[in-house]
């Protein structure tokens, strides 16, 4: 087999142990999505809640990339602090150890490749199956098998490099202590970089050390490497996202490099009692022995993120204030019309995601609320220059309703594109279609806007009732807006009947002020170009009343 061929299978079989991966750590997502995210809003109430959170979570989803992102993504959203946020990341990257674990236990001291088949033969039918749930899990099955089966690939494959430039590279940089700590570092650090994976890297890296080409150390190095190198994940989600989730991510850059640093000077010492360690629980010297090293090193991975949390979980408000000084609003900040919670380079969980659309269309609907307040404003505003200034503000409004809708839509349709669980892809139509109302209320709005505009124009005066009905009309509808956004925001304590009941008074009262309506215009309280103006008035509101229902029917009936 040519040198290329070999290359070209190892990628193969990468490729396949990434996707594999992807596969168990989405499914595993899908499965208790909704758990990770409660936990991970209320499990932060002090600093070891929030290491022990953050290793938990990365342990469960097989990811600290994932749950790093997940964790800018609520600091993006708001829901957790800056040093709640680093806290979780210092946790995380412990929890992601267990991966190494258990490619070292069952890729290289057990025979498991046996159970890959029949264990396959189980998950494809599940796969099939009319129910969400059975095909996650049989998604989970498969990507569990795949990825024994992708290392059972690269154990066969990577043995034939042994004649080729490859090793002598390896060879040439391992010729100096020194200059091995770093280079393999960095070897480490631009491959996870690139295939965005520090444990696909971490697999290879141990069928590297089993086969005796990579020593304990430069294996050692290679995983300090990798950790620093999984940032990128982080750093990448927080581009264009708000300047505290970029502190998060860049807080992660600066926890990982300060674990390097400190290993630099510690690296011999601290390889010689992971040694110890080992030998004393049964196992053999890693420095001598090739097959031993596959777990000593899960067992170097694990206790070097648990030193480095260790060392700064007490400092996490002080690394805060660090990151916060480095990365400051004026160099982040724009002009241009953004989303304030979601960001359509911040996907990293459905079940992540869909909260922070929530989130934002929570801020919508507060936008086109003080939006109907200032059409309250300018019905009865004869100041020239605040009618002007209270339309420019409608109209700004509009505008931004509509680039509202159209950006969370392009989220949702983006969100959409991944494997959805049914909760998931409820909450997603839902979304939809409460964007779509509140867009409405925006142009009803505007409608009204153009109505007291042709009233001004014309000159039209309406009776003390007529204006006393309107602004009547105006309370409900505000009341039935600060309801929509109440529910919104806090929906285990406002039940749909309120909303319900808010509606019916707004038609009802339609139907009073439309049947005196047609009495005063035979009567002649009014000309009939006033009792178009002010029945289209009526109707407008009452249509907001509707569109702020269908919000609040809508997210009850589908959002939880």
């Amino acid at each position: 087999m040519t040198g290329l061929l070999i290359l070209l299978t190892i990628a193969g079989a990468t490729a396949l142990f990434l996707f594999g991966m992807k596969l168990m750590s989405e499914s595993i997502q899908k499965i208790v999505g909704e758990r990770i995210r409660n936990l991970l809003t209320s499990m932060t109430s002090n600093k070891l809640k929030g290491v022990l959170t953050g290793a938990f979570i990365a342990a469960l989803i097989q990811s600290s990339s994932a749950t790093t992102v997940m964790v800018v993504s609520f600091v993006n959203a708001g829901i957790l602090r800056l040093f709640e946020a680093i806290s979780i990341i210092m946790g995380a990257n412990i929890g992601t150890t267990f991966i190494a674990w258990l490619i070292a236990f069952f890729g290289f001291n057990i025979n498991f490749s046996i159970f890959l088949l029949p264990v396959i033969g189980l998950g494809i039918p599940l796969i099939f199956s009319a129910q969400r749930k059975y095909r996650n899990w049989g998604e989970l099955l498969l990507g569990f098998c795949l990825l024994f089966l992708s290392l059972n690939f690269l154990k066969t494959n990577v043995p034939q490099v042994y004649e080729s430039w490859f090793l002598n590279a390896i060879n040439w940089m391992s010729s100096s202590d020194l200059l091995s700590f770093f280079m393999f570092f960095l070897l480490g650090t631009v491959f996870t970089m690139a295939i965005r994976s520090s444990s696909a890297i971490i697999a290879l890296t141990m069928v590297f050390v089993f086969n005796g080409w990579l020593g304990f150390e430069q294996a050692a190095a290679m995983v300090v490497g990798e950790n620093v190198g999984t940032t990128l994940a982080a750093i990448t989600a927080s581009r264009g996202a708000n300047i505290n989730a970029k502190r998060a991510a860049y807080a992660h850059l600066f926890f990982n490099l300060f674990g390097f640093l400190m290993l630099i000077f510690l690296f011999q010492w601290f390889l010689k009692g992971i040694a110890i360690l080992y030998t004393g629980a049964g196992g053999a010297n890693p420095f001598t022995n090739s097959h031993s090293v596959p777990l000593a090193l899960a067992l170097f991975h694990t206790l070097f993120n648990l030193l480095n949390a260790i060392i700064l979980i007490g400092f996490s408000k002080r690394i805060s204030a660090f990151v916060s000084q480095k990365v400051s609003k004026s160099k982040t900040s724009s002009d241009e019309f953004k989303l304030t919670h979601i960001k359509t380079g911040l996907l990293s969980t459905p079940e992540a995601s869909l909260f922070q659309a929530k989130r934002e269309t929570i801020l919508f609907a507060e936008r086109v609320r003080k939006m109907f307040i200032n059409v309250e404003r300018i019905f009865d505003e004869h100041n020239e220059k605040e009618f002007d200034r209270l339309k420019g503000k409608i109209l700004d409004t509009e505008d931004y309703a509509d680039r509202m809708e159209k950006e969370i839509a392009k989220y949702l349709t983006k969100v959409g594109e991944g494997r959805l669980s049914e909760a998931s892809s409820r909450r997603m139509h839902a979304l939809y279609k409460m964007i779509d109302d509140m867009e409405s209320i925006a142009d009803s709005c505007v409608n009204i806007l153009n109505i007291i505009e042709r009233k001004k124009g014309a000159k039209i005066q309406f009776p003390l009732q007529i204006n006393d009905n309107v602004r009547l009309i105006f309370t409900m509808v505000r009341e039935a807006l600060d309801l929509m956004v109440t529910m919104l925001t806090h929906e285990e304590d406002m039940p749909l009947s309120m909303a319900n009941e808010t509606e019916k008074e707004i038609n009802n009262f339609r139907d009073i002020l439309k049947s005196e309506h047609l009495n005063n215009l035979e009567k002649g309280v009014y000309k009939y170009d006033a009792g178009i103006m002010y029945n289209d008035i009526v109707s407008q509101s009452e249509r907001i009343g509707d569109y702020a229902y269908n919000v609040d029917e809508s997210f009850k009936n589908l959002f939880r």
